[in-house]
């Protein structure tokens, strides 16, 4: 395979790290011809995943009717394609940058940090007991089958075991050779997780509707939203009937979620090293902060012991919805578990909200400056908090146009509406503090007042009155020392030393707890709707309003972008904690 210097870029490559040993602190000079070439093997690759996003979106979306002669097994048989394809280039990568030394000349430290890292390997265990279930499911009358729907999950769980392991070691690579090769694969790879995240979430939105609406309409409109997962001649010889089999049915389907947010966190890590290829990073000012997660020091345990009450309760809250709208045929109990939801999440919302807003607050008398350096990962987050927002914005305008515009008005739609408006801010306020929190400089240890600290504290008994008489008329204590090097100290100096850590201190444990609430709350509103709770199908209002195909359209659109937004601030928030 080489080093890759058949490549046009490799030997420019080699010439910049040549350069960059002379001059350490100097950026590279980039010619003008390679620039445009480099803007132009990132186009050829975001053009080579366009089209396949499209061919992928346009048979997830075809195969989910039965209507149109595009079957599931089709679908199934381009997303096997696309993950060996995706296989082989990630084995050849592994391979030929192994065995080049000059392959990856420099690591972005800010690029698959150790929680989305473990966030990624938790959802990756997850998606393999998922797929797990799917071969026992289909093994289970693999007779009446096409081969494809086995072979499926079975190349899925190894896709998931090398990509999981090619992102925990190569997650902050810039690599500097097969540069338009490596282009083309990462984005090859990130089309196959967004493929593969688009079958998933068609697959789980399905079969929701088919819960939600087999007991209410005829066999046609039933057979119509079901989706083409077995051949409609042989529906009947492979119905599911053993107890082993709706098992493996049940579980699976549990199991989406998972394997939704999988593919979405492998997609994000995938792209932060597109970015990064040929890159060059000035370690002068691009420098690593080595931050320790210390989840019990420096806290008042509030926002644990906060965060874990919301967590319990709002795991209760689902249990209790669940059973009462699921199990029960009565109006009044399905009523009752609306109510109860809607004031939960009104009460959660209005909380976290009110703690945004004082986190905003608290920094804006933070003295840590803007961290203005170039990012990609960073830029990536904002930009999918932003973006992943809309969905949520999209259901909450509906809701309110629909509430509105309905006439008459109950309980149930004046908490309907309350819930949509906070939803509406505490995505804004959440998202102002996340973002001002991730533009931070990490706390720095200040050397000068650590030596003074020592010491300071050194002596049994201090007497600051006492240290100030004893200054010169120059107005500090010590000369400065030209042979030793040490600064003169002053004793504003040394008072200063003495409050500005606790000033600092009481900020950034407000800070952590701010962050760790957030986070167990998020949490909580992403289990809910990921695991059934979603009153969008149970409130009558919006299906009036809009109808029994345009509402349930908008929802099975929108909202997994609102769950996959709750997911992501998790990890935001995590870093917001660790940075305080």
């Amino acid at each position: 395979m080489g080093c890759g210097h058949k490549d046009d870029k490799a030997n420019l490559a080699s010439s910049q790290i040549a350069s960059f040993s002379h001059q350490p602190h100097q950026p590279p000079s980039t010619p003008a011809s390679k620039e445009v070439w480099k803007k132009g093997g990132r186009m050829f690759s975001i053009l080579l995943a366009v089209h396949l996003a499209l061919l992928a979106c346009t048979l997830v979306s075809s195969g989910a009717f039965e209507k149109i002669a595009v079957h599931d097994y089709d679908v199934f048989f381009l997303l096997t394609v696309m993950m060996l394809i995706v296989i082989i280039w990630i084995i050849f990568y592994l391979v030929s940058t192994s065995r080049c030394p000059d392959a990856i000349l420099c690591k972005d430290s800010h690029a698959g940090p150790i929680w989305l890292r473990g966030g990624l390997i938790l959802f990756a265990i997850f998606s393999l007991v998922m797929d797990v279930f799917k071969i026992g499911y289909y093994s289970s009358f693999y007779s009446c089958l096409s081969a494809i729907k086995i072979i499926y999950p079975i190349v899925q769980a190894i896709f998931v075991v090398v990509q999981t392991y090619f992102l925990w070691i190569s997650a902050k690579d810039c690599v500097h050779v097969h540069l338009n090769v490596t282009r083309c694969g990462l984005m090859l790879t990130l089309t196959t997780n967004l493929a593969v995240w688009m079958s998933a979430v068609t697959d789980e939105s399905v079969h929701k509707a088919h819960s939600k609406l087999k007991k209410n309409v005829t066999e046609e409109i039933f057979r119509w939203l079901l989706k083409a997962g077995l051949r409609s001649s042989s529906a009947e010889e492979c119905n599911c009937n053993s107890q082993i089999c709706q098992i493996f049915k049940n579980g699976y389907f549990w199991l989406y979620p998972f394997n939704i947010e999988y593919s979405l966190f492998a997609s994000a890590m995938v792209y932060v090293m597109w970015k990064n290829v040929g890159r060059f990073i000035d370690h002068h000012s691009h420098h690593m902060h080595r931050l320790k997660f210390r989840l019990f020091r420096r806290t008042f345990f509030v926002g644990i012991v906060l965060g874990l009450i919301i967590l319990v309760s709002g795991l209760g809250v689902l249990i209790l919805y669940e059973v009462q709208v699921n199990s029960s045929t009565e109006s009044s109990k399905k009523s009752q578990a609306l109510t109860m939801y809607y004031i939960f999440n009104i009460v959660c919302l209005g909380l976290m909200s009110l703690v945004c807003i004082g986190g905003s607050v608290i920094y804006r008398f933070d003295k840590r400056d803007m961290d203005r350096h170039k990012n990609p990962t960073r830029t990536l987050d904002v930009a999918l908090l932003m973006g992943a927002a809309l969905g949520q914005y999209a259901i909450s305008y509906y809701s309110i146009v629909a509430i509105v515009a309905s006439t008459p008005r109950d309980a149930i739609s004046a908490l309907n509406l309350t819930y949509a408006l906070l939803m509406i801010a505490q995505h804004t306020f959440q998202n102002i503090f996340i973002i001002e929190g991730l533009h931070r400089q990490p706390p720095k240890e200040d050397h000068k007042h650590d030596t003074h600290q020592k010491d300071l504290y050194g002596l049994t008994f201090v007497n600051i009155n006492a240290v100030s008489l004893r200054v010169p008329d120059s107005g500090s204590i010590l000369a400065p020392s030209t042979a030793s090097g040490t600064e003169a100290i002053h004793p504003s100096d040394l008072v200063r030393s003495l409050t500005t850590p606790k000033k600092m201190n009481w900020r950034r444990k407000f800070l952590r707890e701010i962050s760790m609430f957030l986070l167990l709350s998020n949490i909580i509103l992403w289990i809910t709707p990921a695991f059934g709770a979603r009153p969008q199908f149970d409130n009558d209002t919006e299906l009036n309003f809009y109808g029994d195909s345009m509402w349930p359209a908008i929802v099975d659109i929108c909202l997994p972008f609102g769950i996959f937004y709750r997911m992501h601030a998790v990890a935001s928030l995590l870093e917001v904690y660790i940075m305080s």
